[in-house]
């Protein structure tokens, strides 16, 4: 082998080594709590500057929350045949931190990826049925300070019990990152069906 072909040879194994590194992070630390009195579960993610916890709800609380605002019937019941989750996310870095739910994802046990329904969507459409409410829903966007957290529904549109993947994309200082929630599980029907 020729000088040449030894040092780009060389030259490529330092550079895929350097590569590997430069990608290589540490996964994120999830937690699932199940909660004594009610059986449901919550998922917890943190993850390079962001903590991210989702909290299963029941069709029950949401028809509840959403009749509550004097919503029509028809709208509380759709929004709660989704799988509806409790979210909190916090930035736990000492950076700037942001997010677009419209670039999460939601993948199925068949591995297709389909988008998770934003804020925005569904305020367009409960316009079209005259209702101006628009808080509980996790806002589209989130732009955080060293310390700052929100909270709000996230929804997904699956059945009961469905099993699924979560991919959460977020920025650090305008760095960008993901990670996955893995074996999510929409809520039973009510707490009589929780195991």
């Amino acid at each position: 082998m020729s000088s040449y072909k030894k040092i780009t040879v060389c030259k490529g194994f330092v550079l895929a080594i350097l590569l590997s590194m430069a990608t290589a992070v540490p996964a994120a630390k999830v937690t699932i709590h199940k909660n004594k009195v009610t059986g449901l579960l919550t998922w917890k993610a943190e993850d390079r500057g962001f903590s991210i916890e989702l909290i299963q709800l029941i069709p029950d609380f949401v028809r509840a929350v959403y009749a509550k605002h004097n919503f029509p019937p028809q709208e509380v019941e759709r929004i709660a045949a989704y799988c509806v989750f409790g979210s909190i996310l916090k930035n736990t870095s000492d950076q700037h931190l942001s997010y677009r739910v419209a670039d999460w994802r939601y993948r199925t046990k068949d591995g297709k990826l389909h988008p998770v329904k934003t804020k925005t969507r569904w305020l367009e459409e409960w316009k079209k049925a005259d209702i101006l409410f628009s808080w509980t829903l996790l806002p589209d966007i989130g732009e955080f300070a060293v310390g700052d957290w929100q909270q709000g529904f996230t929804t997904i549109k699956l059945p009961r019990e469905t099993e699924f993947d979560l991919i959460y994309k977020w920025k650090l200082d305008g760095v960008s990152y993901s990670g996955v929630l893995e074996n999510l599980k929409c809520s039973p029907e009510s707490l009589s069906e929780v195991e």
